[in-house]
């Protein structure tokens, strides 16, 4: 298949999201398919990347931070971005587009679907439903839903990474054409065998809703010989660190650390308990990275975090300081069962996250809307 792919953030722009759309476009080119991707221009990042069988092409836009992306800037991507597309898809025979995020690759892919004639489908990362973020995007929802809904009516299929998120996007339209499927991973990334350190991790970035602050509250006053660790960036990690000023244990914040470097992978071997507080989340990919380290992971039920981790980690109620707290001395307590919850985590990721296994269930989903497209073409 010939598939071309648009995602605003791609490595090492934004979070986790960009990681899944790397992840996947590099598992389908191996698997024979030819992927183009359409991503944001960012300083020295260059124009065209090109392998045998996959190619980033970057469009120029107003972008000033490498973690965070505004809506303005959004805009400038989107302005840039559908020339180029439309250049894409007259120079190449397409069999579909895949857009990743509704806003702002979803709007592109139903402008060049109209125009083209390719059927699209889009990935939903969260924050582009409405009623996932509180923090951010609150006044382009409520702005553009005329806009959001028509993007959803008219592609193919809505692929959403888990069923927290599909029920939001469900709140607002019942009648999207949805289907699950979770987030992938390479195992084998971190040495989940490696001896862990009394560590404490936390990777995330710094938003308000991702729930650092309840975790600062749980362990203020608790007597930890234990190094805590807050590895990420954002708009929030002043406010964290003015908020542990108050706390008696060492607290070491590392800011934008990344995921490919010795001191990230140091972290996530040797830590033995990975704490994700996060209010609201879809599949976070770094979960994933957690289980595959091998960490017993502490993380919040009701969300898409549950999803992720099923029964291999401790749950508590997202923003509740008495079950984070509780939680954290369950795993100080016994050892054994900190061991326990890691291999149980790797064993789990094994078994369900692949990226051979998500792929594969990506290309029946293409080629069932590709098939669906041409029999409507024949009628």
């Amino acid at each position: 298949m010939n598939i071309l792919k648009f995602c605003y953030e791609y490595p090492p722009l934004g979070g986790g999201g960009g990681q899944v759309v790397s992840g996947l476009a590099n598992q389908i080119s191996r698997m024979g398919h030819n992927v183009d991707l359409l991503t944001m221009k960012y300083k020295g990042l260059p124009w065209l990347e090109r392998n045998e069988k996959f190619s980033i092409h970057r469009v120029p836009c107003v972008r000033r931070s490498q973690i965070v992306c505004h809506t303005h800037e959004m805009m400038t991507y989107l302005f840039m971005a559908l020339p180029k597309a439309l250049g894409m898809v007259h120079e190449n025979s397409y069999d579909i587009i895949h857009a990743h995020f509704i806003f702002p690759d979803g709007l592109l892919a139903m402008l060049v679907s109209k125009i083209s004639g390719i059927p699209y489908v889009i990935t939903s990362h969260g924050s582009d439903v409405p009623g996932f973020n509180p923090d951010r995007f609150m006044l382009m929802h409520k702005l553009l839903r005329p806009m959001w809904k028509s993007i959803i009516r008219s592609c193919s299929q809505v692929i959403c990474l888990s069923q927290f998120l599909e029920s939001l996007l469900k709140n607002v339209m019942p009648d999207a054409k949805t289907v699950i499927v979770p987030n992938g991973f390479q195992p084998g990334r971190f040495r989940s065998n490696r001896i862990k350190s009394e560590k404490i991790l936390i990777v995330t970035r710094m938003f308000k809703r991702k729930g650092v602050q309840h975790f600062l509250k749980a362990i203020d006053g608790m007597n930890l010989d234990d190094e805590i660790h807050i590895v990420g960036d954002g708009p929030y990690l002043e406010d964290l660190k003015q908020q542990a000023k108050s706390i008696p244990t060492p607290i070491r914040f590392h800011g934008f650390i990344k995921n490919d470097s010795e001191l990230f992978k140091e972290l996530m071997e040797t830590s033995a308990i990975f704490v994700f507080p996060s209010e609201s989340d879809n599949f976070p990919v770094v979960l994933l990275e957690a289980m595959d380290a091998g960490m017993a992971i502490i993380t919040t039920r009701g969300t898409g975090c549950e999803e992720v981790v099923g029964n291999t980690a401790l749950l508590t109620r997202p923003g509740d300081i008495d079950e984070l707290r509780n939680a954290i001395l369950t795993y100080k307590k016994d050892p054994m069962l900190r061991k326990r919850s890691g291999e149980m985590a790797r064993t789990r990721l094994d078994e369900n996250f692949s990226w051979p296994a998500v792929a594969g269930r990506y290309l029946s989903i293409y080629e069932g809307v590709v098939k669906e497209s041409n029999n409507k073409l024949m009628v």
